[in-house]
């Protein structure tokens, strides 16, 4: 898999993620296409298509929050293994090692340090769409951890943090934004 950039925002895949939610997406598909897009992949839309199942907690099932879901499999993506070298394979052990990190890291920044959907959406009536600002905020939340992971595992500039120009994610991202124009 090509990577397009060599540096990235994650806020503004965060922004990217929520857009695709309102758009349309389940939780699972818009934060694997915001990381799709958000860096410049060659990888085939059907990366997205894999997470539509996860929706909704699982299929519906209200288990595993989506959104976390899809960013442990866009890791995967990035830093998975294709072949069958057993449990103690260097890369097995650092994916499980990301993956950890993501995890604890949302179930925090949930403020309710949960990663089920159910309890996450408690308070929601989800038959009424009462949930969705929340969906999309979380959807968000988890591109941008999945994004600074990336980015940091990689070596690709964070242009979030201290000292980035304000203007680079429009010439990072290949005129992206504009594609986006409520997002500028």
């Amino acid at each position: 898999m090509r990577i397009g950039v060599q540096e990235v925002s994650p806020s503004y895949i965060q922004k990217m993620a929520e857009n695709n939610f309102r758009e349309g997406f389940y939780c699972s598909e818009a934060l694997m296409k915001a990381i799709q897009d958000g860096f410049n992949l060659d990888a085939p839309d059907e990366v997205i298509a894999m997470s539509t199942g996860m929706a909704l907690g699982l299929g519906g099932s209200g288990c595993l929050c989506a959104a976390l879901n899809a960013g442990v499999m866009a890791l995967g993506m990035f830093f998975g293994r294709t072949e069958k070298s057993g449990p103690h394979d260097p890369t097995s052990r650092h994916i499980l090692k990301l993956t950890n990190e993501l995890f604890e890291q949302f179930k925090k920044d949930t403020g309710k340090f949960s990663v089920c959907c159910r309890v996450l959406t408690k308070e929601y009536d989800m038959k009424k769409g009462e949930n969705l600002e929340q969906c999309i905020h979380l959807t968000g939340m988890a591109a941008k951890r999945v994004s600074e992971i990336i980015a940091r595992e990689l070596n690709l500039k964070n242009l979030d943090e201290a000292g980035a120009e304000e203007t680079k994610p429009r010439e990072t991202l290949g005129g992206l934004l504009s594609t986006f124009p409520e997002l500028d």
